[in-house]
């Protein structure tokens, strides 16, 4: 009876499941300030070579290793080893790391945007530091602030961050009304000019000419759909995994794709490249807010209402995007900073780890392993920060770094999976019957993947943009090394 009750999840559930752990806005937004249509295309290609075949295989993960608490961790070490597994989950790590990195700077864009209806950032400063530098100084405060409460058990806030998931729903909700309203009043004109079939492949953003670059935005794509590895775990809570699940992941599939291309054409209705995006004060870290002001302003213009009236909009817009975006952010970042690093260290092999690390304090929380990571995102903020970026190199820094980052470990779950095929794991849910395709097809994921990554950390060196270039690529490399070494140093101190 118990089991039956566990099995509640149907078709519709995991279509709404997949929709809200894979879509968001932001991503939106980013694709059109990078390509404008031309990213629809690299999304359609994303979905359908990366996400569809990694949802199947994360789900036979999931199916396998049903009772295991580890997550990505157990799946490796089940398949390719622990060593393996170490620094393939130490790699993930990073990109939470970097996660935080991100959202601490990006924090005061939204508040900016929330106070003012506008990212005024650009023009902050405190007597010698301009504004890259005081954005750098408040991240680093604020995640010490976050680490400090969060190790004393005081995490009440991570309630928030449900609501402001619903208000972002909602907020895209009101983003298709207004530019539905905006494209009837224009009578179907956009605001982007459509100029033939190039247009859906060709970007107009100068950035992204070469063919490098052009690969380069895979990562972009394969970001869009990160975090499906979260939806291996649930197969077990289905009535009949060997046909829900595939018909639940391709309706889920084909809504976000859709979605995704969806908004971006709707995004042109409203903001024209040139005029909007294409501005020395637009960066990748305000961009959402720029989009969702334009959508309101062009709503009253197409409307007919005054100037002021237009402002007034466009100013609402932004300040009900970045409420939803602030209650969100502050929420999941006090879940975030102790999370991923306390089920890594719990889960995996507590002889890999320094006995300081795997204990925790009074509240339950790993506080050593806590502070170590708040030394490390601080010093990776500071370094960029004061490295003489100007914001829209800032931003740019840190959106390819998260990329990067959350990329890399596919590399491992990808990789390890023929491997996981051959243990002849009892499971529910079996997706990949054939292994000469499994091969064909962990071979072509790893491909687009491993492509993807390599072009990115290439083209800014292409473009003697050797800061970028850096901070790119060190993330993973730098904890895979440190992986290596803790694991080799523990193994070891084990053997003597």
């Amino acid at each position: 009876m118990a089991t039956e009750k566990k099995k509640l999840i149907t078709t519709p559930t995991l279509v709404l499941m997949i929709i809200s752990t894979i879509y968001g806005f932001g991503n939106v937004s980013i694709a059109y300030a990078q390509m404008s249509y031309a990213g629809m295309f690299w999304y359609i290609i994303g979905g359908i070579c990366f996400f569809f075949p990694c949802c199947l295989m994360m789900a036979e993960y999931g199916s396998a290793f049903n009772e295991a608490k580890g997550g990505i961790y157990s799946w490796l070490a089940g398949s390719i080893g622990e060593k393996l597994a170490f620094i393939g989950t130490f790699i993930w790590l990073a990109s939470w790391v970097l996660w935080i990195v991100s959202s601490a700077s990006r924090l005061w864009i939204t508040l900016s945007a929330l106070l003012f209806g506008r990212d005024t950032t650009q023009s902050w400063h405190i007597g010698s530091l301009g504004s890259t530098q005081l954005i750098g100084i408040l991240a680093i405060i604020f995640v010490i602030v976050v680490t400090w409460l969060s190790s004393r058990g005081i995490n009440g806030i991570t309630k928030i961050s449900s609501f402001g998931g619903a208000f972002m729903i909602i907020m895209n909700f009101i983003f298709i009304f207004a530019s539905l309203i905006t494209i009837v009043a224009n009578h179907g004109v956009p605001a982007q000019p459509i100029d033939g079939i190039k247009t859906f492949f060709v970007s107009p953003n100068p950035s992204f000419q070469t063919p490098i670059a052009i690969i380069s935005f895979v990562v972009y794509a394969i970001f869009a759909y990160a975090g499906m590895e979260n939806l291996g775990g649930v197969t077990d809570s289905m009535k009949n995994p060997s046909k829900t699940f595939p018909k639940g992941l391709t309706i889920g599939a084909v809504l976000t794709i859709g979605s995704y291309v969806l908004m971006i054409v709707m995004t042109g209705f409203s903001v024209n490249y040139n005029q909007v995006i294409a501005k020395l004060s637009v960066n990748l870290g305000n961009v959402t807010y720029v989009v969702f002001h334009r959508l309101g302003y062009m709503m009253g213009v197409s409307l007919g209402l005054s100037h002021g009236v237009n402002l007034f909009l466009g100013d609402l817009f932004t300040r009900l995007i970045a409420l939803a975006g602030l209650m969100g952010m502050l929420g999941a970042m006090f879940i975030l900073v102790y999370t991923p690093i306390k089920s890594f260290i719990m889960r995996s092999n507590p002889d890999l780890w320094p006995a300081r690390v795997t204990k925790l304090n009074r509240h339950g929380m790993p506080a050593f392993a806590m502070w170590v990571q708040a030394v490390i995102v601080s010093v990776i903020i500071f370094l960029v920060a004061f490295g003489g970026s100007a914001a829209a190199s800032f931003y740019q820094i840190l959106t390819d770094m998260g990329n990067v980052s959350t990329c890399a470990p596919y590399i491992f779950l990808v990789g390890a999976f023929p491997a996981f095929q051959r243990k002849d794991i009892p499971r529910e849910f079996i997706a990949f019957k054939n292994r000469f395709w499994t091969m064909v097809l962990v071979w072509f994921v790893e491909i687009i993947v491993c492509l993807g990554i390599i072009f990115t950390c290439i083209q800014p060196i292409l473009d003697h943009d050797y800061q970028t270039a850096f901070w790119t690529a060190i993330g993973p490399i730098f904890f895979g090394i440190v992986a290596w070494v803790l694991y080799d140093y523990a193994s070891k101190h084990a053997r003597a």
